[in-house]
């Protein structure tokens, strides 16, 4: 099955079962899902979790109790700002520096109160929890298609600011864990941890982008994205 058709079949099944919440609908997006906070949750109960300092974070809905906890909990939290289309591409959010954890774990707070800082400024990641419209057992997760969560690791991993032993953690509801094939590419960032209200499940673990994949980049989008420039091939 193509990734386009599973998004669209699980965008409907998430607002036909009525497990899908707000923003609405979900199509086209992260989709926000019952039993969010559930996930994040059981998140917080792995070693991986426990182990991280530093979190790199997506904006999205579902992941919004992440965020928050993660600052409860002391974790400075890196967002990526939208197409990374600035040349300080990330906005950090130190708990140190936030006086209102559930307004700078938003979108609009995070851009108003996150310091916006570029690589050289940012500490090694200890954790990636990405958003998912669909993931399988072994790991291969579908985004919304716009290609830049994987973009983001591949250059955190140039600027060696992740590896290829950096956990990788995405929390859904059950019905976005789906059994079909996913067409993947080396491009594509595996998941080690399936989190939903239900279940921790830890995938076998494929091996992640060693760096940016130049040949999947327009002249366009290198143009767009500044930091690229930083990681280019002479």
């Amino acid at each position: 099955m193509g990734k386009e058709t599973l998004r669209e079949r699980v965008w409907d099944d998430l607002e036909e079962s009525g497990e899908a919440r707000f923003p609405f609908p979900p199509h086209g997006r992260i989709p926000n899902f019952a039993g969010a906070d559930d996930a994040a949750e059981r998140l917080t109960d792995t070693r991986v979790w426990r182990d991280a300092e530093v979190i790199k974070a997506n904006p999205d809905a579902p992941q919004l109790p992440v965020r928050r906890a993660a600052l409860r909990q002391g974790k400075t939290v890196y967002m990526a700002v939208p197409r990374l289309r600035d040349e300080e591409c990330f906005l950090r959010l130190d708990p140190a520096e936030v006086e209102d954890i559930d307004h700078a774990t938003t979108v609009g707070g995070s851009a108003e109160v996150g310091v916006q800082v570029g690589p050289d400024a940012m500490a090694p990641v200890d954790l990636i929890v990405s958003g998912s419209v669909a993931v399988t057992a072994d790991g291969a997760r579908v985004g919304k298609g716009e290609g830049y969560s994987d973009l983001e690791f591949a250059v955190l991993r140039e600027l060696g600011l992740v590896d290829g032993a950096t956990p990788v953690a995405t929390t859904v509801h059950e019905r976005q864990v789906v059994e079909t094939d996913v067409p993947t590419g080396h491009h594509d960032v595996p998941v080690d941890l399936v989190v939903t209200p239900e279940r921790t499940h830890r995938t076998e673990g494929s091996e992640k982008p060693a760096g940016v994949d130049w040949t999947l980049l327009t002249a366009e989008r290198r143009a767009e994205i500044p930091v690229l420039s930083r990681v280019a091939p002479e």
